[in-house]
């Protein structure tokens, strides 16, 4: 049993489990509350795909998703949780089963390092190859195959590349497990500065463009204005209320609001 909390004392509470020093401080009989310590899986699938690999500010959104997994990861086995994962990046998919040891998260940890890759370094072809088995939609049925009733599970994705399938493959996942979505993001890709020229890597070198053009403007904001839209039908309709990491953000402080009492995890 693990100390849960601390509450006034109710009639048919055990008399043994008063807390004395709360009671005599609140001048009121308070007693401990325990509950039943559970081993848990917690299951983490990490985006590390190309579009992931960008930031205009802070760190890039494949450090933040790598950054936001390893805490994660040592926050679950330090409550005494089984850690696994699914890690993709747009050519590779890795799995690994939940575990309780410290192993699985220096394992997880490694192949978070391992699989975080330059977009140069992943060719077109691959990539036009293991479209099908390395993205997000995909590591949502691993995770439907890997995970156990009850598992904690967490989506750390941009999700920029949601497909029509996406929405029930997480509200399947939801229905039997509990499920955050954890969205990386950049301001640059929701919010276009009013002017100026701004260049971006691409597979093909750097692309110039001009914040200042109208017409720019507009295009942009009606691709950004659709997918928002689209993204928060896919949560809506999958039952999950997600929350927003940006690029310029801390992912501790981020984090705390996914955390339960002690700081364990929700």
């Amino acid at each position: 049993m693990a100390f849960a909390e601390v509450r006034q004392y109710q009639p048919g509470d055990d008399i043994r489990s008063i807390d004395w020093r709360v009671t005599a401080r609140r001048q009121s009989p308070h007693t401990k509350l325990y509950e039943e310590e559970r081993e848990r899986p917690v299951l983490l699938l990490c985006d590390l795909s190309p579009s992931l690999f960008f930031a205009s500010i802070g760190a890039y959104k494949q450090v933040r998703s790598a950054q936001l997994a390893g805490i994660l990861s040592w926050l679950a086995l330090w409550s005494g949780d089984q850690v696994g994962g699914i890690v993709f990046n747009g050519r590779e998919l890795t799995v690994q089963r939940p575990a309780r040891r410290k192993k699985s998260v220096l394992q997880l940890l490694d192949t978070l390092a391992k699989l975080q890759k330059k977009p140069e370094a992943i060719k077109t072809a691959d990539l036009q190859e293991s479209s099908l088995t390395a993205n997000l939609d995909t590591a949502l049925r691993e995770a439907r195959r890997v995970a156990h009733t009850g598992s904690r599970i967490f989506v750390l994705s941009d999700f920029l590349s949601i497909s029509t399938e996406t929405s029930r493959l997480l509200g399947a996942l939801a229905r039997h497990n509990s499920v955050s979505a954890l969205r990386i993001a950049d301001p640059l890709e929701l919010h276009l500065p009013e002017s100026g020229r701004f260049a971006v890597a691409s597979e093909e070198g750097p692309v110039w463009f001009d914040a200042g053009n109208p017409q720019f403007q507009k295009a942009w904001h009606e691709k950004v204005e659709r997918h928002e839209n689209e993204l928060a039908e896919c949560f809506r309709t999958s039952g999950i209320v997600p929350a927003t990491v940006m690029t310029s953000d801390e992912p501790a402080v981020i984090l705390q609001s996914q955390l339960g009492p002690r700081g364990r995890i929700g």
